[in-house]
């Protein structure tokens, strides 16, 4: 599947259905920054670290950062690559290893980039997570047609600029969709 074609997941935002109670998901969106035949790689933009954040990051890895970036929250990516750090970001995006997933937004996880984001020099609008959530070949696609999650394009100012305990909502709100009446469906045939 090329992603371009009109099929792909690439570039959507994935939000979970109430019935996925799996702990990882629940209530979540994820972006989606690959989609292939070989299988899926998204961010979950609304599940925080409870404790660590961008300094702990930096103090691990040896980077000088500055005060203003250090209080930046970490994300939880996903249930993959969990000690793995991720970096979803608007512009620019000349990084040593950016994947464009729109022409607005990319994934980075190359040192060049945390560098430049601890001495406030990176890009305006990014997440730092850490590690990612993936599927296998034709698993979300199964997922989707067995009504675990909805999908939309990418909104970046629900990425960036919303508050996180309100992004699954507004995304969801964002399609027509009232996460009121879907919260108690369960058993309703």
């Amino acid at each position: 599947m090329e992603n371009n074609s009109p099929d792909s997941l690439k570039g959507q935002l994935l939000m979970a259905m109430p019935l996925l109670v799996d702990h990882n998901f629940y209530q979540t969106v994820t972006c989606i920054c690959e989609y292939t035949p070989a299988g899926t790689v998204g961010i979950v933009i609304n599940r925080v670290h409870p404790s660590l954040t961008v300094k702990d990051i930096f103090n691990e890895l040896n980077i000088e950062s500055i005060p203003d970036v250090e209080s930046t929250p970490i994300h939880i990516g996903g249930p993959v690559h969990v000690v793995e750090i991720f970096i979803l970001h608007g512009p620019p995006f000349g990084w040593e290893g950016s994947l464009m997933v729109t022409p607005s937004l990319a994934l980075s996880n190359t040192r060049d980039i945390l560098e430049s984001v601890a001495m406030g020099r990176g890009p305006r609008s990014y997440i730092v997570a850490l590690g990612c959530a993936g599927w296998g070949p034709g698993q979300l696609e199964s997922e989707i047609k067995a009504n675990a999650w909805l999908n939309s394009p990418i909104d970046e100012d629900i990425i960036f600029d919303m508050p996180i305990e309100e992004r699954w909502e507004a995304s969801l709100k964002k399609i027509g969709v009232d996460p009121a009446l879907i919260l108690n469906t369960s058993g309703h045939a």
